[in-house]
C-alpha cells in the first residue's frame, strides 16, 4: 500500500485541537492512543471525500466512545473477519494503475484502506457513530504504510485490521502510529505520539510514506 499525505481542501468547523486537548500524558502503553497534534491528510483520503463525499460526513453528532458490551465487541469482531474473508487483497496499482486510489471494495478486491471504508461503512449502518470508527495510519512490521480501523471504546482504542481477524488493542501490534481521524470531524486528522518504546524519531516522522 501506498500511503501519500497532502494538504485537506475540505476544512472542518471544528479544529483537532479541541480532541488534542482532551487526551493526558499516560504511561505507555495507554488503553487510548496520544495525540499529537494537527496531521496533513493522506492524499488517497482527499481524493474520495472529492469523489464520494458521503463517506467523509458525520452520520451522528455523538462523539463520545462506545461502550464495550458483549454485543458490541462480537459486532466488531464479526464485522472485521467478514471483511476480511470477502475481499480479496490486491494493491492499487494493480486493479487501478496508480499508487494509490481509495474507495469501497465494490470490486470484491482491494488494498488495506478499502478494507478498512468497508468496515467502517457496515459498522455506520449498525448506527455505530462516525466519531468511533477512525482511520488510522500506521507504519507496519515490514517499514510501509498500512491502515487499520481504530474504534473508540469505553475500554480503550481496538483495532480492526486487514492482516488478522483478532480485534486487538491499539498497543498490540508492532505498529508505529503516525495520524488518524479526528473524532471531532472526520474530515479532519490528528496525528499521534509514539509510545514511549518507539524511538523518538518516530514523533518526527508525522509525514511519513511507505508503500504495500
Amino acid at each position: 500500500m501506498y500511503i501519500a499525505v497532502a494538504v485537506f481542501a475540505l476544512v472542518s468547523a471544528l479544529s483537532p485541537a479541541a480532541e488534542a486537548s482532551s487526551f493526558t500524558t499516560r504511561a505507555s502503553p495507554s488503553p487510548t492512543a496520544r495525540v499529537y497534534g494537527s496531521a496533513n491528510p493522506p492524499y488517497g483520503f482527499v481524493r474520495l471525500c472529492l469523489r464520494l463525499p458521503d463517506l467523509c460526513q458525520p452520520n451522528s453528532v455523538e462523539m463520545g466512545r462506545v461502550t464495550a458490551t458483549p454485543v458490541a465487541l462480537a459486532e466488531l469482531e464479526h464485522v472485521n473477519q467478514a471483511v476480511n474473508r470477502a475481499v480479496a487483497p490486491v494493491s492499487d496499482k494493480e486493479q487501478f494503475g496508480i499508487d494509490e486510489y481509495w474507495t469501497l471494495p465494490t470490486s470484491g478486491k482491494g488494498d488495506c484502506e478499502e478494507y478498512v471504508l468497508e468496515k467502517r461503512r457496515l459498522l455506520m449502518e449498525r448506527r455505530w457513530p462516525s466519531g468511533a470508527l477512525l482511520i488510522t495510519v500506521v507504519i507496519d512490521e515490514n517499514q510501509q504504510g498500512h491502515a487499520i480501523l481504530t474504534a473508540r471504546m469505553d475500554t480503550g482504542d481496538l483495532t480492526l485490521d486487514n492482516k488478522h481477524d483478532e480485534i486487538r488493542p491499539w498497543y498490540a501490534s508492532p505498529y508505529e502510529y503516525i495520524m488518524r481521524q479526528s473524532f471531532v470531524s472526520p474530515t479532519a486528522w490528528v496525528s499521534l505520539a509514539p509510545m514511549k518504546s518507539n524511538p523518538p524519531a518516530v514523533a518526527a516522522d508525522r509525514n511519513r510514506s511507505g508503500s504495500r
